[in-house]
């Protein structure tokens, strides 16, 4: 996937980075019409469908965020693709038993489909992640939200009002303690080997 050059559609991932209110208004007009079309033939209405376009775009803005996401295909492809995973998520939690599924819509492209994969187990794994890190004691969880947000471990002690050396160790433990509760649930069995 290395190979391939980055699609002009980035200006989509770029606008959401930006909040470029023309080119994401854009996205509604030219992209979530179909969206909304597919979750209303397949168990869902119009605002189920908004809930899920807003999540799928909250996705792409964090993955580009944190990940540097940069679109090797179409966008209408790939915002379509995310928005029906994240659509399967929900009717799958809703009715454990099965789900039929209306997909006369498209074939996707294996780049496309790859590039969602990416996307989909980047959220897996940020959610285990979070899931872990709210198990966590007050104080790992105060500490370690501090250290991710500002960069300046000297900055994170003095707002916890304890000393650089006290700070730096009891993040690597904090650390250690939620590395292990991430590698000992079975969520991270499944996600390690995709």
């Amino acid at each position: 996937m290395g190979d391939h050059k980055v699609h002009a559609d980035q200006k989509y991932v770029q606008a959401l980075l930006v909040s470029d209110n023309k080119l994401i208004a854009e996205i509604y007009t030219r992209f979530a019409p179909k969206v909304v079309g597919y979750i209303q033939k397949n168990s869902g209405d119009e605002s189920a469908a908004r809930d899920i376009i807003q999540e799928a775009l909250i996705t792409i803005y964090d993955q580009a965020k944190t990940k540097g996401l940069t679109l090797t295909c179409p966008f209408d492809a790939y915002f379509f693709l995310i928005c029906k995973r994240k659509w399967l998520n929900v009717l799958k939690k809703n009715k454990p038993e099965g789900v039929t599924i209306n997909d006369e819509v498209t074939s996707i492209d294996i780049h496309v489909q790859q590039q969602a994969d990416q996307t989909a187990l980047y959220e897996d794994r940020a959610s285990l992640f979070n899931q872990m890190l709210e198990q966590m004691g007050d104080a790992c969880k105060k500490l370690l939200k501090l250290s991710f947000s500002i960069k300046s471990m000297e900055e994170v002690a003095k707002k916890l009002d304890v000393s650089y050396a006290y700070a730096r160790k009891k993040k690597s433990l904090c650390v250690g303690k939620l590395t292990k509760m991430v590698q000992g649930s079975a969520q991270y069995q499944t996600l390690k080997n995709l």
